[in-house]
């Protein structure tokens, strides 16, 4: 195995292990921040209880963010040395803002937000805004980086690599104007389904009931709003986006092997590399067009207008890891509706299968916002800035597949026993429960 194909595994093994934990703190902050919203203004002291036990939750997943974080800083130095030094000069901007203006803002006040009940109502509140802020514009300025090398803005292409022309152009990459919401949504979405499902197994376990209770409304709503939003405007918007300026990632996402007016959308089915085709599809007529143009007659570009040097390389990941995300999303929207019907109608608490059914569901927004990663990466390729800098020219020449491997193995195990600890700790938090004395409720 090539020393390129190993400096790709690594970097997606470190970098999707370590997104397990952004995308819950990210979702949990704002969902704290609106708990100790209702805490402070209007005196909801089961509010209040909430928020503190979510606070504990959220300093465990945020310590094993940063503890994973740390090294895919390192790796682009180790594993892509070529890549930093030509992009430097841009993705070195927003990255640094993240580190200053955002990661810092969110750490030191997450402190507070942990141990500064004796400091007042207010302040404590504040905490938590000012959590929420700084992990959604630490989030803003790492999609902005990504959205860079989606689609190249604001800056040129020199005799010493890319220079850094017009910094607003990049951090307003239109690019950026779909991807970050899309994000962020997915987020909230690990969030709302984390929050519901820990208050369905305490509701099944007959523990905590009001508090129980709390967590699957909030939960269910929130993951629904997002879900609801993540389809449309955002991901319908991302998808255009897509088509428009990566047509070979939009043909091998929907396996449009040939260029067509009036392309059916595909449901299902298996790319067949070897006769280029899609066999056993179930596809719906005319749709693909219409959701990607608004237009029944639109055509779309197929892979066969693509050339071979700049298709993607493994078209069935993508197109496979596309309709993963698609799919499970759909799921969830599905499953979050009736669950948010019972409620309305009052027959959540007693709806023991749907609150089973919310318990299992705990793990599929990680594997969707997983698979929309790998869906935007894998698309990208071969290209690691797209159409300016392809990713074998952006690999560390002097590091040898044997390094690699040796690396990405250590790697591999010590993630083990850290998934082993992050275990046991949520197990203990979730068995300790929320504190049983009554929040402060309005204060100064």
């Amino acid at each position: 195995m090539s020393a390129e194909v190993l400096h790709r595994i690594q970097f997606a093994f470190t970098i999707t292990y370590h997104y397990l934990f952004p995308q819950l703190s990210m979702g949990l902050a704002l969902l704290v921040a609106g708990l100790k919203t209702r805490e402070r203004f209007w005196g909801d002291l089961e509010a209040g209880r909430a928020a503190d036990f979510w606070v504990r939750v959220l300093g465990i997943n945020f310590a094993f963010g940063v503890v994973t974080g740390v090294p895919m800083e390192f790796q682009f130095g180790t594993n892509w040395a070529r890549f930093s030094a030509e992009t430097g000069g841009v993705i070195g901007s927003t990255l640094s803002q993240e580190g200053v203006f955002a990661f810092f803002l969110e750490s030191a006040f997450l402190g507070v937000l942990i141990y500064g009940r004796r400091l007042g109502a207010t302040l404590h509140w504040f905490s938590s805004l000012a959590v929420c802020f700084g992990a959604w514009l630490s989030a803003y300025f790492i999609v902005a980086t990504n959205s860079w090398m989606q689609h190249p803005v604001g800056a040129a292409l020199g005799p010493g690599g890319f220079v850094l022309r017009d910094l607003a152009a990049v951090e307003l990459n239109p690019w950026q104007l779909w991807a970050y919401p899309h994000v962020m949504l997915g987020a909230c979405m690990t969030g709302g389904t984390v929050m519901a499902s820990v208050g369905a197994f305490y509701l099944l376990q007959g523990l905590h009931e009001a508090q129980a209770k709390l967590y699957a409304a909030v939960g269910v709503g929130s993951a629904l709003l997002a879900g609801l939003c993540l389809a449309f405007p955002t991901g319908d918007g991302l998808a255009r986006t897509v088509a428009k300026d990566q047509p070979a990632a939009f043909a091998g996402m929907e396996a449009a092997f040939h260029s067509e007016s009036g392309a059916a959308l595909a449901i299902i089915g298996q790319p067949d590399m070897d006769r280029g085709r899609l066999d056993n599809p179930i596809a719906v007529p005319r749709m693909l067009s219409f959701l990607t143009y608004h237009s029944w007659g639109a055509p779309i570009v197929g892979l066969d207008a693509i050339a071979p040097a700049d298709r993607p390389p493994d078209v069935p990941l993508l197109y496979y890891a596309y309709h993963i995300m698609v799919g499970l999303g759909t799921l969830l929207i599905a499953l979050m509706l009736l669950a948010a019907l019972h409620l309305a109608l009052g027959r959540l608490w007693g709806a023991r299968w749907l609150l089973w059914l919310l318990v299992l569901a705990l793990p599929f927004p990680y594997i969707a916002n997983t698979f929309g990663w790998v869906t935007a990466e894998t698309g990208r390729q071969p290209w690691i800035v797209e159409g300016l800098m392809r990713t074998a020219d952006g690999t560390s020449a002097q590091v040898s597949s044997g390094s690699v491997l040796f690396t990405l193995l250590g790697f591999m195990g010590l993630y083990g026993l850290l998934s082993v600890l992050f275990v046991a700790l949520m197990g203990r938090e979730i068995a300790r429960g929320p504190a049983e004395a009554p929040a402060i409720g309005k204060g100064r």
